[in-house]
């Protein structure tokens, strides 16, 4: 655009047209040209985003791209007169200002100057110079003070380095070759020279030492973990869609692991026991029901975490019969042997012997142990476990400082028919002599969960006694109802009168121990190796049966048919079941030397899960006493 002025100064516009203007008609100049839209997307940002959502289980795409891109920000320093933030920062400084003037004038202090002779009296406001005050009247005002103000920030050093399974190596060897040289040189201190080349090879080689021996433990676990990834994925995730559509309470059990060792491959499964810490710990005992067949025992403790090999192995001279963990103590192990001999192991020890054992001159039992139970009240602040054998005897001991005390807690007693039939129906029937008759072989017994000097025993015979602690001469009440040996007797978790035992006779029975007939009978057409309660609910327990199948009752949703009901093993027999407290997990036992971990389904997951609250718990098997009485009625 070129200007030019004329004589009255007044501007002329010339319009010059660009060489690539374009010459369009007057149809192409009425049409409309569509907008140009600018749109905020960076084109180097990913398109392709996914995460993995907890809540389906599955990866899915992100969507939502950050566009914004800032190549550079800065917090500025001044502020504009004119801007509301200077205005807003000027009333806050002449708020101040009033608010100090103030404070000044309340200091102030009148003084009044008495004049001298020849002198005019004169009367001045003055601050207190000397800043007097009454001590019990004013405190000291420390100053305020920022600690990024007053005190120098600490220096930082950006440091990175590349990590591999070789440098781990070289730094681990390297600690341990620093250890060992220190532990020779004090070696050479206190023994002779000739002593030295006896131990080297033992006690300096880093490849025996316990920093190794724990590093290849945790490389242990790793690689089992990636050999078996999909297991441990089916074991946390699993959830079997079809149990949705299922209105019956069906459920399936998955399973996860089998727990197995060369070692005890010829054993049987005597008795499995979680951890009461440790959730993922369990402990197995081996030995043999076989009279004919008796040799040696084992005990394994195995992890999930390592599902390959055991954890920790104790050998025993015979047959391990039974198993408890101390309930606050999770490294106290006390076990019953075939043999009668009772055994207390710590697991944190590095020999593989037991820390206590009973002998003939502590009155050891004379018969196999089956059951063995920690006193779970400690009134004088002594360790104890009771124990209970074939022999009729059911003993307490003591751990002291270095043996073992028995103590006879109670002689079981033979009952007659007559005399059981008369307990029962309220007759003047008499308890045989034991002189003559001798005592009932004991095999299991159970405490109960809220008083603690209440307790079940069961018996070969097929009676179920109830006892307590503080009258071990007599039984307070005799259960008939078994025809055979009676194997389990477990306590209701959440319902104080309730019970359940399991028996050779092919049946499981719910019994009130306020009522001499058992509540509901449930016959498996098998031999029932064991019987447990569900730890999360009142209603659902698990029983094992000799053909290799597992049951599973939930009564609060069907009282006479099982939800769910599967094979195991092909081969073996069951011999023990046990649930886990924390995930709903159970393991059975074979007579095999195996153990097998299931996973339940959904639905029985559910059942379970339901147990957190207690009363709700309590009030379903209330209500289930009531359907059955009103039944029978």
């Amino acid at each position: 655009m070129d200007m030019a002025f004329d004589d009255y100064d007044m501007p002329v516009i010339i319009n010059v047209k660009p060489e690539d203007q374009l010459d369009l008609n007057g149809e192409e100049l009425e049409k409309e040209v569509p907008p140009r839209v600018l749109y905020p997307n960076n084109p180097r940002a990913a398109h392709n985003m996914t995460q993995f959502s907890y809540k389906e289980r599955q990866y899915k795409r992100d969507d939502q791209v950050d566009q914004m891109v800032i190549h550079l920000q800065m917090d500025a320093t001044i502020l504009k007169k004119d801007s509301p933030e200077e205005i807003a920062q000027q009333e806050i400084l002449k708020r101040k200002r009033e608010e100090q003037e103030k404070r000044d004038a309340a200091e102030a202090v009148d003084v009044e100057i008495e004049a001298y002779e020849g002198e005019e009296a004169r009367k001045n406001t003055l601050r207190n110079q000397f800043n007097f005050s009454e001590r019990a009247s004013q405190t000291y005002n420390e100053v305020q003070r920022y600690r990024v103000i007053a005190t120098q920030p600490p220096k930082c050093n950006n440091f990175s380095e590349e990590v591999t399974q070789w440098f781990i190596y070289d730094a681990y060897m390297a600690e341990i070759e620093a250890n060992s040289k220190k532990d020779d040189g004090k070696e050479k201190e206190k023994k002779p020279a000739v002593e030295e080349p006896k131990k080297k090879a033992s006690e300096s080689d880093p490849i025996y030492s316990d920093a190794m021996k724990l590093s290849i433990k945790l490389m242990e676990r790793m690689v089992n973990q990636n050999a078996e990834n999909e297991i441990y994925h089916d074991f946390k995730y699993w959830e079997d869609k079809s149990d949705e559509f299922r209105t019956e309470g069906d459920g399936t059990l998955l399973p996860l692991w089998r727990f197995a060792s060369e070692k005890v491959k010829r054993k049987q499964v005597t008795s499995i026991r979680w951890n009461p810490k440790y959730t993922d710990l369990f402990a197995v005992g081996f030995g043999s029901y076989d009279f004919m067949r008796q040799g040696s025992g084992c005990i394994c403790c195995y992890s999930l975490k390592n599902t390959r090999y055991p954890e920790y192995v104790f050998n025993t001279d015979a047959g391990v019969c039974s198993l408890d963990w101390h309930p606050t103590r999770p490294a106290l192990l006390a076990v019953g042997l075939y043999d009668g001999t009772v055994l207390v192991y710590d697991v944190r020890a590095r020999t593989k012997k037991s820390i206590y054992a009973s002998t003939i001159r502590t009155n050891k039992h004379t018969d196999p142990v089956w059951e063995v139970r920690w006193n779970a009240k400690e009134e004088t602040g002594t360790l104890s476990f009771y124990s209970i054998s074939a022999d009729g005897r059911v003993s307490t001991w003591l751990l002291m400082k270095d043996k073992l005390e028995s103590e006879e807690l109670m002689a079981l007693k033979l009952i007659s028919d007559g005399a059981g039939a008369a307990s029962n129906g309220g007759g003047n029937g008499e308890e045989e002599d034991t002189g003559l008759s001798g005592l009932a072989g004991g095999l299991c017994f159970d405490f109960h969960k809220e008083n603690q000097d209440l307790f079940l025993i069961g018996t070969e015979e097929g009676r179920i006694h109830k006892c307590s602690k503080s009258f071990s001469g007599q039984y307070l009440d005799t259960y008939e109802g078994h025809s055979m040996a009676v194997y389990t007797v477990r306590w209701n978790d959440f319902h104080p009168n309730i019970f359940i035992s399991s028996s050779a006779d092919w049946t499981v029975k719910l019994w009130d121990h306020t009522v001499k007939s058992c509540v509901m009978s449930f016959d498996l057409a098998q031999q029932v190796g064991d019987v447990a309660w569900s730890p999360y609910s009142s209603t659902v327990f698990a029983a094992i049966t000799s053909d290799g199948l597992v049951h599973c009752y939930d009564l609060h949703v069907n009282r006479n048919e099982r939800i769910c009901c599967q094979k195991v093993v092909k081969k073996a027999k069951l011999t023990h079941v046990a649930f886990n407290e924390s995930e709903p997990v159970i393991i059975v036992g074979d007579d095999r030397g195996g153990v097998n971990s299931l996973k339940l389904s959904p639905n029985l997951r559910v059942a379970q899960m339901a147990g957190s609250n207690k009363e709700e718990q309590v009030k379903n098997m209330e209500n289930l006493l009531e359907m059955v009485k009103d039944n029978v009625e």
